[in-house]
């Protein structure tokens, strides 16, 4: 479906599981999950089927960023992380959800990361997936030479310091495997995402290449998550270990999973669900 933010903006959003269960002679709260894709220029597909292993637990929202996926396409003026982030709240008050758990994967944890900063009481956890804060290069090809060689780290380095069609077409087609350390559990999943390749490399060449989120995560409110695979080449270890420290240590938390890339859950699913069931039920 899609539903109205405000100012005519519409949002592609699906529903996983009802709010309210019946549990013995009253119905149950359960808490609202909503997911935040990667990219830039992706679509929410990459969750699926994968979250709905949460859905016992919580009633899952999923939705494609402004400009992105089925959402309506919008101006180039309107991509970025400010009104990517401000989206969260204003879907919040168009659907009557309060006090949201939000996901934020990869590029997504880049918007959930600005959504702390400029909604810091507005969620009831955050969570970080393999994400950073900002765009130290030399730890990004540090780890593509270490996992593909001298090959990939020339393809990522041309492709995050120059992002033309030209340069994303070959890094993705030789530095793609990499992100992961196993094979695909659901190889069709790539062929399902609806790719916005122009809101990508205005991103990437643009406000990314400035992009500093560290220092709002110190007005975290809530507990948040930080989610990090230890062979992830384009968000590093050293990243999540960056952002667990900028958070107040009392809400911080940071979890890294031994031989598991991008997206913990892609390379090991049962230890990465496990500690996000643990986190949605604390």
């Amino acid at each position: 479906m899609k539903i109205d933010i405000g100012g005519g903006v519409r949002l592609f959003v699906d529903v996983e599981g009802p709010e309210w269960v019946p549990d013995g002679p009253a119905l149950r709260q359960k808490p609202t999950l909503i997911c935040l894709h990667g990219g830039p220029g992706f679509d929410h597909s990459g969750f699926k089927p994968s979250f709905s292993r949460l859905a016992d637990l919580a009633q899952i929202i999923y939705y494609d960023h402004r400009g992105h996926g089925r959402s309506d396409e919008r101006p180039r003026a309107e991509w970025t992380l400010d009104t990517w982030a401000d989206d969260v709240v204003r879907l919040c008050d168009a659907l009557g959800i309060v006090k949201p758990i939000v996901l934020g994967q990869s590029f997504g944890g880049f918007v959930a990361q600005r959504y702390i900063a400029r909604h810091p009481g507005h969620a009831s956890k955050v969570i970080l997936s393999s994400t950073s804060p900002n765009m130290v290069m030399a730890r990004k090809l540090a780890m593509f030479e270490k996992l593909g060689g001298a090959q990939a780290r020339e393809l990522a380095q041309k492709f995050w310091s120059e992002p033309t069609p030209a340069s994303w077409a070959a890094y993705w087609a030789g530095c793609r495997k990499l992100y992961n350390s196993t094979e695909p559990r659901d190889p069709d999943a790539g062929q399902r995402t609806l790719l916005r390749e122009d809101i990508l490399l205005h991103f990437v060449g643009g406000e990314k290449q400035g992009m500093d989120l560290l220092s709002g995560l110190a007005r975290a409110q809530c507990p948040v998550l930080v989610m990090a695979g230890e062979e992830d080449p384009v968000c590093p270890l050293e990243d999540a270990r960056d952002m667990a420290a900028a958070l107040p240590a009392q809400w911080s938390q940071l979890v890294s999973f031994a031989g598991v890339g991008h997206g913990a859950w892609r390379d090991d699913p049962d230890a990465a669900f496990a500690v996000l069931r643990q986190f949605i039920q604390r």
